[in-house]
């Protein structure tokens, strides 16, 4: 994707706006803000949450797993959402596993509470001039390298 995002946004004029479409992974986000984009739109993290996955700035999580049973912490506990304020890992798996279709909705409004917060880091990164720390940081935890891939390098 990004050497063909590079060979887009090289032909299209800096002062219009650059839209890339169906980029919700914060990795990707964040590499297109780096070449040049400005706008996105993605699925990503409303698919996500219908299925029981939530963001979080310790990665992806899926809340249906049997460590989340008892918990009484939110989804994440950097996150400022309504969610996060007001509902436990634990309720929120309970209404997962009892098919309620309220989890589906809750984790949504979570994850693009998330997706929201990280476009105002990445924006705020790029006013102080510091994205390619950012950036570091966002690939350290949903980019890590993989055992079997000696050859990359973060």
């Amino acid at each position: 994707m990004l050497p063909a995002l590079e060979a887009a946004l090289a032909e299209l004029p800096d002062e219009r706006p650059r839209y890339l479409m169906g980029v919700g992974d914060p990795v990707a986000l964040i590499e297109g803000v780096a070449r040049g984009s400005t706008s996105f739109d993605c699925v990503l993290p409303t698919r996500l949450g219908r299925h029981g996955t939530v963001l979080t700035g310790a990665g992806r999580t899926q809340l249906r797993r049997q460590d989340n049973a008892e918990s009484d912490q939110p989804l994440d506990p950097s996150c400022g959402c309504a969610v996060c304020a007001r509902w436990s890992r634990a309720y929120l798996r309970h209404l997962l596993m009892v098919d309620e279709p309220t989890a589906a909705r809750l984790l949504t409004i979570h994850n693009l509470a998330w997706t929201l917060a990280l476009m105002d880091q990445i924006r705020a990164a790029v006013v102080a001039g510091s994205l390619e720390q950012l950036r570091a940081q966002i690939a350290a935890v949903w980019d890590p390298p993989r055992v079997e891939d000696s050859r990359r390098v973060v």
